[in-house]
């Protein structure tokens, strides 16, 4: 089975990380978070992974330099500019000539779906395109999508406000797609899967859904970006990993609770890390505090600094000693 991984954006709701770094290869605990899908791709039977490239491509093609990622083939398309979700999905199949059935992943996307079962499905049912759907407390971020007792698509609406959702299923990013759907997307121009795509099969009977209450988290958002570093190291998916990496250093006298320090960093004397992400080569100096924030690499915490509330620190940017950081983003965004 072929897949085609949506990785083109820019992640600037990850910013500052991403101001230079694309989202997918941000890490998450030990690896990147394109290995951590890729991955789970593998395991459901997908050989062959064509990313849909778009801003810093250099970035994963020196990552990837052998073409293989997890243990499966890579293949790369790289838009001249940004076509949107089905605009990059028609532009990469037919960049390396997908002409049979396939899957689409968007690349942020941490889940335990079982994907060789949404592709059974598709097949039993005839559909043109299947749908995973995961319900979520507050749909109005997403795209709802309600369906009949055979779990035939009655409707595909994008981001409704809470009170006017009629479900609380939503689309999960990921599809099976027949190479038909490719035909019903404009070429050369932007083109929303979720917003034209997907209600024009709607119309067409040709959509169908699969429900489906496994693991899924979107770490496009600050927040998820850290919930799956810290469901990964609880054992929410399998057995918990190591959250500290053997190259790290820490204080005997630092406190490290409940959070992942990675290669390189360093947590001083009387320092307090909790709830939090330390990424490679950041240091946190002594008595500082970093308590739900994401520090990034080779990112400076300064002597008794203190940074809280979901605060996002880029790369290789410094705290001064003693500064207090609550629910920001240094640098600020531009």
């Amino acid at each position: 089975m072929k897949a085609v991984v949506l990785v083109g954006g820019f992640g600037t709701r990850l910013r500052p990380l991403t101001l230079s770094t694309p989202k997918q290869m941000l890490p998450v605990v030990d690896r990147s978070m394109l290995e951590h899908v890729i991955a789970g791709l593998g395991r459901h039977g997908i050989d062959e992974v064509v990313l849909s490239l778009g801003y810093r491509e250099d970035v994963f093609r020196n990552a990837y330099p052998d073409a293989r990622c997890s243990g499966v083939r890579l293949e790369y398309a790289v838009e001249p500019e940004p076509l949107d979700t089905a605009g990059a999905v028609n532009f990469a199949a037919r960049a390396v000539g997908i002409d049979e059935t396939f899957v689409v992943v968007n690349g942020d996307v941490f889940t335990d779906l079982d994907v060789g079962q949404l592709w059974q499905r598709h097949r039993e049912v005839g559909a043109e395109a299947t749908i995973a759907l995961t319900p979520v407390d507050d749909p109005s971020r997403y795209g709802v999508v309600p369906t009949d007792e055979d779990g035939r698509v009655l409707g595909f609406i994008e981001k409704p406000s809470r009170a006017d959702a009629p479900t609380n299923w939503i689309n999960a990013g990921t599809y099976v797609l027949e190479p038909s759907v490719l035909e019903r997307i404009d070429t050369g121009r932007r083109v929303s899967i979720e917003r034209e795509t997907f209600p024009a099969l709607v119309s067409d009977n040709a959509l169908w859904a699969v429900k489906s209450d496994a693991y899924w988290v979107d770490a496009g958002t600050p927040d998820t970006y850290l919930q799956v570093q810290l469901d990964l190291i609880d054992g929410m998916r399998g057995q918990p990993v190591d959250g500290i990496a053997a190259s790290a250093s820490i204080d005997p006298s630092a406190t490290v609770e409940h959070s992942v320090v990675m290669d390189e960093a360093a947590i001083g004397p009387d320092a307090v890390v909790r709830d939090s992400v330390v990424l490679p080569g950041a240091r946190v100096e002594a008595r500082a505090s970093v308590t739900g924030s994401v520090i990034g690499p080779r990112a400076v915490i300064g002597e008794g600094a203190r940074i809280s509330d979901m605060s996002m620190i880029g790369d290789d940017a410094s705290v001064d000693a003693g500064s207090e950081v609550v629910a920001s983003k240094i640098p600020q965004e531009v």
